[in-house]
């Protein structure tokens, strides 16, 4: 196969410090396709060749390859916030290490700051998160959803309650005429995440340690009402007769017919209201705000803010995504710990304006995500258990 130009130009550019944003994520690109892997190898053995003035790479060489292009990947960018760069994927200076270390050449280990790190790698590693959630009903009985049976679960106030292959429960409506006040409540724990279709045809994805109370049946009802904690996206069927209001803890949602956004755990400094498409009412005590697509609402303590939101942020978890960019380091830990179940305990050296950056997907294991966070030098991680303690 003949060399790609294109390919060795990136390169070239990622060692001489030039390569522009959009040139990295089309150079990452280069990294996911195996068809390339003898390709990188060599290139990067010639531009060490090139840059460092080696004529033979040696294990020792080896080494300082990694070194320099670690270098790169972690240069200090000034200013008063320092920057976690999380590239997407795993990273190109991570990348170029499992290059080598796929064709058995070393087991990289590196100094960052003077303070001797070990090869980036977790005895106690944690899986991701999965499909699961709790259900229960107005009786009190609760069906674990992950050992429930596909089929039908229950039956309540004329609507039978399924749980489909893909994992989402479904209510379906088969007695109209039947009107009952019966609510239901899906829950889910640390480092799980489900998708409920409600009885009038309106989708909820819960994230990790959310809660949703909502009827069996809104028939009894002039609005269509939920209760959320935690974290929902909701997609709403459109039914102007019956408005559909989303209850948290100090705010209400009024909707027609929409798609959006709440994050409303506990943990987080404010309510996160965000609007993808139609419109949306928010409502904390005698505050109102009018929510057109492309908007988030940030409610803390009754006082509400509206701006632009980036939306690769708010929806990553329903893409089953960590999108991190520019959010800051506890906030993304924060998503982070629920996802994996984890408690995060920061060391006294750990500054408080450390920002997040990049992608990386859900379905990485905890050591994968700690070693791009690792890379950069700028923190360190120690896994004990279900404590992760962070440290400069």
């Amino acid at each position: 196969m003949e060399n790609n130009t294109r390919l060795q130009l990136l390169i070239s550019k990622y060692l001489d410090r030039s390569l522009l944003e959009a040139e990295k994520a089309e150079l990452l690109d280069y990294f996911d396709d195996p068809a390339f892997l003898n390709e990188i190898e060599e290139r990067f053995g010639l531009e060490y060749e090139r840059e460092l003035g080696a004529d033979k790479m040696t294990e020792t060489h080896q080494k300082e390859l990694l070194n320099y292009v670690f270098e790169y990947e972690t240069s200090n960018q000034g200013g008063q916030i320092k920057k976690i760069k999380l590239w997407p994927r795993i990273g190109i200076a991570a990348a170029v290490a499992a290059i080598i270390v796929s064709v058995g050449i070393w087991s990289y280990k590196r100094n960052y700051n003077g303070n001797a790190i070990d090869q980036i790698a977790h005895m106690n590693d944690i899986v991701p998160g999965k499909r699961g959630a709790t259900l229960t009903l107005a009786n009190g009985k609760k069906i674990s959803l992950i050992e429930a049976a596909n089929g039908e679960l229950a039956k309540e106030a004329g609507v039978i309650i399924t749980k489909t292959a893909s994992g989402q429960l479904i209510y379906e409506i088969k007695n109209k005429d039947t009107v009952s006040n019966k609510i239901n409540v899906l829950t889910t724990d640390n480092g799980e995440t489900y998708q409920v279709r409600l009885p009038d045809g309106s989708s909820v994805w819960l994230n990790a340690a959310s809660t949703l109370k909502y009827p069996a049946s809104f028939a009894a009802f002039k609005d269509r009402r939920v209760e959320l904690s935690g974290e929902g996206y909701f997609e709403v069927a459109k039914d102007k007769a019956h408005p559909f209001i989303v209850k948290t803890l100090n705010q209400e949602v009024r909707v027609l017919g929409t798609h959006f956004n709440i994050n409303a755990y506990a943990d987080e400094p404010a309510t996160a209201t965000t609007l993808l498409e139609g419109s949306v009412k928010l409502t904390a005590g005698n505050n109102d705000s009018l929510l057109k697509p492309g908007e988030q609402a940030i409610n803390d303590h009754g006082t509400i803010k509206v701006g632009k939101a980036n939306m690769e942020a708010i929806v990553d978890w329903k893409n089953e995504e960590f999108f991190l960019d520019k959010m800051d380091f506890r906030a993304a830990m924060r998503k982070i710990s629920r996802w994996y179940n984890i408690e995060v305990i920061y060391s006294g050296s750990v500054p408080a304006n450390l920002e997040a950056g990049g992608w990386i997907p859900r379905n990485s294991k905890l050591s994968d995500v700690l070693k791009s966070i690792e890379s950069t030098g700028q923190v360190n991680f120690k896994i004990e258990g279900r404590k992760l303690y962070v440290s400069k």
